[in-house]
């Protein structure tokens, strides 16, 4: 199958053309057809496969040329990395036509926004939260809203964003096509997914949770925080083999701690940090140098484990284990993509080896431990590490049987105190004294 099987405009053929596409992925040759019919979709596939592509190219199709009225397409992103780089590909496809492509995020001042909105627009892809604050201000319609696409869409429906998704249903036309893609989609999702989704098409090009094939996964065994620091150095060290590198972390203050020993040991030329705390201008320069190739390494909390398309990444590195399990698909998924091969290296301490299995169970895979290179430097654990795993080691065994009672959870007899003699009690070969509490005081 070739992209001309579509019933696609020309427009958008010449687009094809010019960005080089030549065969549509298994995604897009099976959600394409369905999504031009006007289904609901729902398309579940692994990272780096071409799902924005499979949405954008049916959207486009049916908005075809620009109108004077509001939106009629909106595209929802659960990160403004990811909306920035849906509406760079929305742009690109659309260059040949004369659609008015519009992105809304939230971290910068909501001026600019604004006055794009004002100018007219076909295709707003937003953040949740940005496009609400807007629509409740009364600088957004969506009264004309004819799609709606949800893209990672099990971290849009989580917990988090389900009370802005349900607060937008209320204020969009009922009438309308939904398309809902991503790479995880748990049993919680398909739930939440029946109160918009009507009668969908499931496209489920591999079962849900499965890693790239293109993806290569190695696990090595670190005893602690520190031995992780000396192997991350040891790696960097061979530029030629790692010469594109993400390395995800859990939190922003284990991020910025990275960052700055990698910046003393390499330069701050080679490396880049990103996270929620940053400024979205500095996210963005961030992202955009790493893209370039101008950067060798980004640091990165999950802010950057979604969707996030950049070719020739040739190592992602958990320097910590996700506690959200399907956060482990899509960080190794920005290596290996388009059909290019990478591979995904895992760090984890024997306190994240419960979570690692976990991890392991879902993607229905095993994966050997590996010993480290016998030239990294192995430190002893310092005490207090030592037992934060063992606390963490007993809550993991807690979970699995609330019976357990583990080192830190076991209440020790204490020894019964020494009796104290009365003060009135006779002491041996003396007369009974009677001494009041009076007296003492006295």
């Amino acid at each position: 199958m070739t992209f001309a099987d579509f019933k696609l405009t020309k427009p958008l053929f010449q687009a094809i053309e010019a960005m080089g596409y030549t065969q549509p992925t298994p995604i897009q040759q099976k959600a394409i057809p369905l999504a031009l019919a006007g289904h609901d979709v729902m398309g579940i596939a692994q990272t780096g496969t071409g799902k924005t592509a499979a949405y954008l190219l049916p959207l486009l199709t049916k908005l075809h040329y620009a109108q004077p009225e509001p939106p009629r397409a909106l595209i929802l992103a659960p990160t403004r990395e990811l909306a920035v780089q849906i509406d760079e590909a929305a742009r690109a496809l659309a260059q040949f036509t004369d659609l008015r492509c519009v992105v809304l995020y939230g971290g910068i001042g909501p001026t600019p926004q604004i006055e794009a909105l004002q100018a007219g627009a076909d295709l707003i892809t937003a953040t949740p939260g940005r496009l609400m604050d807007l629509y409740f201000e009364g600088h957004l319609l969506l009264k004309n809203l004819k799609i709606l696409v949800l893209d990672e869409a099990d971290r849009m429906m989580d917990s988090g964003f389900m009370p802005q998704i349900r607060a937008l249903l209320e204020v969009i036309p009922p009438k309308r096509q939904n398309l809902l893609f991503s790479a995880t989609i748990p049993a919680s999702v398909l739930h939440l997914s029946e109160e918009f989704l009507e009668y969908p098409e499931v496209v489920e090009i591999s079962p849900s949770a499965t890693a790239a094939e293109t993806v290569s996964q190695t696990v090595y065994a670190v005893p602690n925080l520190k031995t992780k620091v000396n192997f991350l150095e040891y790696l960097l060290h061979d530029a030629t083999v790692f010469h594109k590198v993400i390395v995800f972390v859990r939190t922003r203050e284990t991020a910025n701690n990275i960052y700055k020993f990698l910046v003393r040991k390499f330069s701050e030329a080679e490396v880049r940090v990103i996270h929620a705390n940053k400024s979205q201008s500095t996210r963005l320069n961030a992202m955009a140098a790493f893209k370039a190739g101008e950067v060798r390494v980004l640091v990165a909390t999950d802010v950057a484990a979604r969707g996030i398309d950049v070719t020739m990444v040739s190592h992602v590195v958990n320097f910590e284990v996700p506690v959200q399990y399907e956060e482990y698909i899509h960080r190794i998924g920005r290596t290996g993509r388009a059909r290019q091969s990478g591979q995904a290296i895992t760090f984890i301490t024997e306190a994240e080896e419960w979570h690692f299995q976990k991890i392991e169970a879902l993607i229905h895979s095993k994966i050997p431990r590996t010993m480290l290179p016998p030239a990294v430097e192995i430190v002893e654990t310092p005490r207090e590490e030592a037992q934060a795993q063992a606390r963490e080691i007993d809550r993991q065994k807690q979970k699995d049987n609330p019976d357990f009672k583990g080192a830190f959870h076991e209440k020790k007899k204490r020894p019964a105190p020494p009796k104290r003699s009365p003060i009135n009690q006779n002491l041996p070969g003396q007369k009974s004294v009677k001494v009041s509490i009076w007296a003492i005081s006295r």
